[in-house]
């Protein structure tokens, strides 16, 4: 499928989303992979991934970028050669890039009951303000929450921050389409604002670092 939507945040901010419906066959036709990237893909076990992982390189496409364009530091967080800010993402069919001049994460989640589950393993002040009556605003909302400290993290990318204890998001309403949180880690403290929206029954969710 071509581009499934663009997001032009701002002059120096877009975000591209991609539903993946294209053969392995066909995306392997359509993107070339460097030497590094070629082994990562060779050793992915799961085919969903591998075509998410090519997925991202048609994005990039659509940016006008090409893989060789995209490296990734010691710990794993991707960055553009030319010292624009990008951030990754994908869940089952879909696949999502950000492009900035600022530092930007992003992150996209299929809305799932299971996150109930797991609600206490990276919520805690959010709870205050959680209404539990409503089983899918309950699960939107988390989804919400899980996204903004997942792309929190991907920005600062630094060992030790628990999504629980250190990552907070201000309280908001599924309507509000955005919001502000922090990261309290190290006697530091991080201001960001993040904005969501929901594509089908996935939650998507980019996040800036205020200055």
């Amino acid at each position: 499928m071509p581009l499934y939507k663009t997001i032009n945040f701002s002059p120096s901010t877009q975000i591209l989303v991609w539903k993946i419906t294209e053969s392995l066959e066909q995306l392997c036709n359509e993107v070339t992979l460097n030497s590094t990237n070629t082994l990562r893909f060779n050793g992915m076990k799961s085919e969903l991934h591998q075509r998410a992982f090519l997925s991202v390189r048609k994005l990039l496409q659509e940016k006008g970028y090409i893989d060789f364009d995209l490296e990734y530091d010691e710990f794993g967080k991707p960055y553009l050669k030319d010292g624009k800010h990008i951030s990754i993402s994908h869940s089952h069919e879909f696949s999502t890039i950000i492009v900035s001049d600022q530092k930007v994460g992003i992150d996209i989640e299929l809305q799932r009951d299971k996150i109930i589950k797991i609600a206490g393993k990276f919520v805690d002040y959010e709870f205050e303000f959680l209404n539990k009556q409503s089983q899918e605003v309950y699960i939107r909302k988390l989804t919400v929450i899980w996204g903004i400290k997942e792309s929190i993290f991907k920005i600062r990318n630094e060992i030790g921050i628990s999504f629980k204890e250190h990552i907070q998001a201000k309280p908001f309403q599924i309507n509000d389409k955005s919001g502000s949180a922090s990261l309290h880690f190290q006697n530091n403290t991080k201001d960001f604002s993040f904005h969501f929206e929901e594509i089908e029954n996935f939650t998507l969710v980019y996040v800036f670092e205020k200055h």
